[in-house]
């Protein structure tokens, strides 16, 4: 999947190019509306806290430093004396996965509360008014839907596009 990003003059501009995104077959959940606070979008697909903010990102890090914690600390578990009577594989397992889900779990209450560090370059054309609209689209979509938006909405300006969106959002 590829993120393509198009800024909009104003709402009617992006309601005209999620309407184009509908009809190119784009379903509504992989379309994400931002922008500024207090505009009201209508029916447009609003953009969730995973497009919003860190969060993504955080559950990445925080699961991977979670994971080696508790990889770290099953290991010295089963090098200490005394805890023979444990299987060292299953407590090495254990509490490595249950380091990644306490780590994701933490950092998601960091990364719900971070502006996305990938919207970063949008900022000042949100708090402009402008907005912006985000489309996942698969590989082979993406020149396809770049004509379509260039035809049907000429004052929505392609802003190109984030390659590395996970499958899950």
């Amino acid at each position: 999947m590829r993120r393509l990003f198009f800024l909009a003059p104003d709402v009617q501009s992006a309601h005209a190019l999620v309407d184009s995104l509908l009809l190119a077959h784009i379903p509504d959940k992989h379309i994400h509306v931002l922008a500024r606070e207090g505009t009201p979008l209508g029916d447009l697909p609003e953009a969730g806290v995973a497009q919003r903010s860190d969060l993504i990102p955080a559950i990445e890090r925080g699961a991977a430093a979670g994971g080696t914690t508790g990889l770290i600390a099953g290991l010295i578990a089963v090098a200490l004396p005394g805890m023979a009577i444990i299987p060292a594989g299953g407590l090495v397992i254990a509490l490595a996965a249950a380091g990644a889900l306490v780590g994701g779990w933490a950092s998601s209450l960091v990364g719900v509360s971070v502006d996305s560090t990938r919207l970063t370059r949008f900022k000042d054309a949100i708090a402009a008014g402008q907005v912006l609209v985000m489309a996942d689209v698969a590989q082979e979509q993406v020149q396809a839907i770049l004509d379509r938006a260039k035809a049907c909405c000429p004052n929505v300006a392609s802003e190109g596009m984030d390659t590395d969106i996970p499958a899950f959002p």
